[in-house]
């Protein structure tokens, strides 16, 4: 009888799992009995490989009170800037000032479209009516990318906390990425992405504060590492 083939992929990542990574993790003291572990860990990678052969585009959310939100979604644009393809970046409620970022991205000329349309944080910008305007800006330029297909991949920076703070809909964002063509990506970052989007992503990572310079040791924003 043939397993259905979402049963044969559970097997495989848990003959993986079984398996483990090697290393010192591995409980064979021989080189011998390594090298079988390793030989048959690495047939199972390739059929684990070989079995998910689907291709789309994805939907992927960085969220979370840690550092690197941002700097994930922008390491994706990297590499797709490096394959050759094209990217669009929108930042909601950042603005205020021009990160390093974009003027590194600069050197991609038009295969990188940049719009940094907030005016800063709440704190500063003071004028909630003025932020809803300008985060409802940014989501219409948002829409533009979203229904590209020369786009293979945009980034909605801190579009999160946009939401959050009831400057845009769930329901209009969750719409916007309907728009997308089939194989065409989008990252979502910003603290506390709301759970129908959470639900909707393909890929979800948290990331986890643990420390931080500002607030343990009153270390200011450094150029390089927050902006």
């Amino acid at each position: 009888m043939n397993q259905h083939p979402s049963d044969q992929a559970s097997s495989l990542d848990a003959a993986a799992a079984e398996l483990g990574p090697g290393g010192d993790l591995a409980p064979e003291a021989d080189q011998d009995g390594y090298r079988r572990r390793m030989a048959r860990r690495k047939e199972v990678q390739q059929q684990r490989v070989g079995e998910r052969n689907l291709e789309k585009g994805l939907v992927l959310v960085f969220t979370g009170d840690g550092k690197g939100k941002t700097t994930a979604a922008l390491g994706l644009a990297l590499r797709t800037l490096g394959h050759g393809d094209q990217v669009a970046v929108v930042q909601f409620i950042k603005g205020g000032w021009q990160p390093g970022e974009a003027k590194a991205l600069e050197l991609f000329g038009e295969a990188l479209h940049w719009h940094a349309l907030g005016e800063g944080f709440t704190w500063e910008t003071q004028d909630r009516e003025r932020d809803r305007q300008l985060v409802q800006q940014a989501w219409e330029q948002s829409l533009v990318y979203l229904a590209d297909a020369s786009r293979k991949l945009v980034v909605l920076d801190e579009v999160n906390v946009a939401l959050k703070l009831g400057y845009l809909g769930i329901e209009q964002v969750l719409a916007g990425l309907d728009l997308r063509p089939e194989l065409t990506h989008v990252a979502l970052t910003g603290r506390g992405a709301p759970p129908q989007l959470l639900e909707r992503a393909d890929l979800v990572t948290e990331m986890k504060l643990v420390r931080h310079p500002f607030r343990e040791q009153g270390v200011k924003a450094q150029r390089g590492i927050e902006f």
